[in-house]
């Protein structure tokens, strides 16, 4: 017996001198020691875990070469092949955190984001049809945040001291190249698309992605719904106009259809909001489109967008070089556009997008000098009278095909690349008071190839590589576009980002065919940006400073139009916006408060040197309240833009001295507009209803504000007037009907 105790106490001790310890300490890549991390063997049962200093330790009877395995939830796994003897280890170890879509920083200098799976979205549709101030119109929304200008006169997004040529709109990837309604002078159309066919936006109010290209100051991408949650109908009547559509999803939801037919007559409009205009021929609208939506096996899909639309406008004002005389302009507008796009995963972390788009316009417009009884008058002595009478054909046809295919690496990083064409025919015929044509016809071929790259280095640290190669047919030269992000992210969840890049643009089709032969204008843009996002708050603060060079010159042509004579302009914009948007301090209230400080000067067209534009102001700020009150079941908004006075000036050219001159400059006075509106729900908390409807009144300029956006001036110059609002208010009474799904819970969902 003695001998057994003895036999087995020795192999005791020999089985604790073959033990050997393992410690040592476990820290981020930083340094930062890591707590809670499983450190064991693998496939034993030796092991332990970090306390909070991020030190270990344990022993193992086991010998020979195992391998070392560390983990933690967040990090990239740990393992190192170690050799076991009777020697202690001392091993630290480094862990690499693992970047994830939900902690990672976000990319953002100059952009702002909204779709379905960004929760702390800055304006979806709901958003747009509920800012009193923008009509519906999704564009005039987006005037609510910093960068943009208040300009009424004209249509389009002024973007950072560019002009509206300069900021481009892409529907699902494809330019939409009249994205708006035709012009009419003096008053700022509408876009033709509804906000409710879009599911995400990005606002680039600068230092966009390489993706796209063409446009100085900003894009505005736009993406369209995928299928419905169901089969739905819809019914509008309005002050404005009636609509209806419906949207079917098939039995097995892998495919739906839909179509919709929108008719605006703005005789009612117009009998409860005066205009100062006289309107010959009240605008009439008839809109319609069709769509379907196929989800593919792969999980990708298949989504057709067509649109057609045509309106008629007339209207006369005083003629403002004489007392008795009127000018009457009129317009009769049709376009269409088609849009197919596919998206589909392609496997092994490969998706492919690619998109076909065709579109066309076609304006006929004619200017007349009417007498007190609106007939035709063609007077020769002084000429320039009779410069008033004449007609402009325009003809366009567009169309653009794209693929981008996108590779998913590790992690986030992500490497996109591919290749747009783009084809424009447009033909003009310009029609002189005698007859005299000058017919003129614009065509380019447009080929680019990009790249781009997102590239994690941690969760905390993030860059956009990018670029982009173009060469137009109409410049014969190409162009290399550079762009780059990089965003850091603060403990705090907070985040700094810096962008630097090139963008190009062909001139815009109204100063073409040019005298002579053209570069590409270009702007360089630098961003800097600091926000902190959660779902219920934004704050953001950015600084900016654009470079432009190559603007276009112009000079009048032979047929007294403005045509593209040289690239010698050139120009800058700097300043600082802000942006606070806060769902979370009141309750059932949303608000956000926009303020943006410009400074720039540009010497382009026929500027006669560098200047402020006349669509830029110094300080603009706007103000949204939304609130919504669930025992009445309604929903008030509120808003309020403001900016400082824009520059004008009378631009003459000086025969004299053979060159254009500034005869008389000012500001107009401070912009000041306060909209209102309210949406009643009567079916909200009823039983199964039938019907769902939203009623909605709204008030632009309740307050009767005066607002002067520019002035005209009379041939000499001895007369300017100021160009106004066509009305001192727009009052605007619906109510929308929607059959088979509940649409009220878009007025009050989570963001309210």
């Amino acid at each position: 017996m003695k001998k057994l105790i003895c036999l087995a106490a020795l192999f005791i001790g020999l089985k604790a001198n073959a033990q050997t310890k393992i410690s040592g300490r476990i820290a981020d890549v930083k340094g930062k020691p890591l707590g809670g991390v499983s450190v064991a063997l693998k496939n034993t049962y030796d092991g332990s875990t970090t306390d909070s200093l991020g030190n270990y330790s344990f022993t193992s009877t086991e010998t020979g070469k195992k391998v070392l395995e560390a983990t933690l939830v967040g990090f990239r796994s740990f393992e190192q092949e170690i050799t076991l003897g009777s020697a202690s280890l001392h091993i630290n170890i480094s862990l690499k955190e693992l970047v994830t879509e939900l902690k990672a920083v976000v990319i953002s200098a100059g952009a702002f984001v909204a779709s379905d799976k960004n929760k702390g979205a800055v304006l979806n549709a709901i958003d747009i049809v509920t800012t009193p101030s923008a009509n519906g119109d999704v564009t005039s929304a987006f005037k609510t945040l910093p960068g943009t200008q208040q300009v009424g006169e004209s249509e389009g997004l002024f973007v950072r001291g560019g002009s509206a040529t300069e900021s481009k709109i892409y529907m699902d990837g494809n330019l939409v190249n009249n994205f708006f309604y035709s012009s009419t002078p003096g008053i700022a159309t509408r876009g033709r698309f509804n906000p409710f066919l879009f599911r995400g936006t990005i606002f680039s109010s600068g230092g966009y992605s390489a993706l796209y290209g063409q446009a100085l100051s900003s894009v505005l991408v736009l993406e369209s719904k995928d299928l419905p949650d169901r089969t739905e109908a819809d019914l509008g009547i309005s002050v404005v106009g009636i609509g209806g559509g419906i949207q079917k999803l098939a039995k097995d939801k892998k495919s739906s259809w839909g179509v919709s037919y929108n008719y605006t007559n703005l005789l009612l409009g117009f009998a409860i909001n005066k205009q100062k205009q006289d309107f010959f021929q009240i605008p009439v609208y008839h809109q319609g489109d069709a769509n379907f939506r196929i989800k593919t096996k792969s999980g990708g899909m298949i989504k057709y967008y067509g649109y057609i639309s045509g309106n008629k406008t007339g209207f006369r004002n005083p003629d403002i070089d004489s007392a008795s005389l009127k000018d009457a302009f009129s317009i009769e507008n049709l376009n269409t556009y088609q849009n197919i796009n596919w998206k589909d995963n392609l496997g092994n972390g490969w998706r492919i997008y690619a998109g076909i788009s065709y579109s066309t316009n076609k304006d006929d417009i004619v200017n007349e000098l009417q007498d007190a009884a609106n007939q035709k008058q063609v007077i020769t002595t002084p000429v320039f009278y009779a410069f008033k009478n004449f007609k402009v054909n325009n003809r366009a046809q567009y169309a653009q095909a794209r693929v981008v295919a996108e590779k998913k690496l590790n992690g986030l990083n992500v490497i996109r690349f591919g290749s747009d064409y783009f084809y424009s025919n447009e033909k003009s015929t310009y029609t002189l008071y005698d007859g005299t044509e000058f017919p003129g016809t614009v065509k380019d071929n447009l080929v680019s190839v990009f790249a781009e790259s997102d590239i994690y280095i941690t969760n905390s640290l993030a860059a956009k590589l990018g670029g982009r190669l173009e060469h137009s047919e109409l410049i014969s030269k190409w162009n290399v576009a550079p762009r780059v992000s990089l965003a850091y992210k603060f403990p705090d969840n907070s985040q700094a980002s810096v962008a630097y890049g090139l963008f190009y643009q062909n001139p815009d089709r109204r100063i073409l065919p040019a005298t002579a032969n053209l570069d590409y204008s270009r702007a360089a843009h630098y961003i800097l940006q600091y926000q902190k996002l959660t779902s219920q708050r934004t704050f953001r603060v950015e600084a900016f400073y654009k470079k432009y060079s190559d603007l276009y010159k112009t000079s009048v042509n032979i047929a007294g139009r403005e045509s593209a004579a040289s690239n010698n302009g050139f120009g800058d914009a700097k300043g600082v916006e802000l942006f606070w948007r806060d769902k979370k301090t009141f309750k059932n209230v949303d608000y956000w408060i926009s303020y943006s400080y410009l400074d720039t000067k540009r010497d382009f067209l026929n500027y006669p040197y560098a200047i402020t534009p006349s669509f830029a102001a110094n300080h603009t700020a706007a103000l949204v309240i939304k609130k919504f009150v669930l025992p009445w079941k309604t929903g008030f908004n509120l808003s309020y833009n403001f900016a400082t006075g824009r520059p004008y000036y009378r631009i003459a050219y000086d025969n004299a001295q053979t060159k254009y001159v500034i005869t008389d400059a000012g500001k107009t006075i401070n912009y000041n507009s306060m909209s209102f509106s309210v949406n009643y729900l009567p079916n909200l908390g009823k039983t199964n209803p039938k019907v769902f409807a939203v009623w909605v009144l709204g008030i632009n300029n309740v307050l009767g504000q005066n607002q002067v956006f520019n002035y005209n001036y009379s041939n000499d110059g001895s007369r300017k007037v100021p160009v106004t609002p066509p009305s001192k208010r727009f009052i605007f009474i619906g109510c929308f009907l929607s059959f088979g799904i509940d649409r009220t819970q878009d007025a009050i969902n989570n963001n309210l």
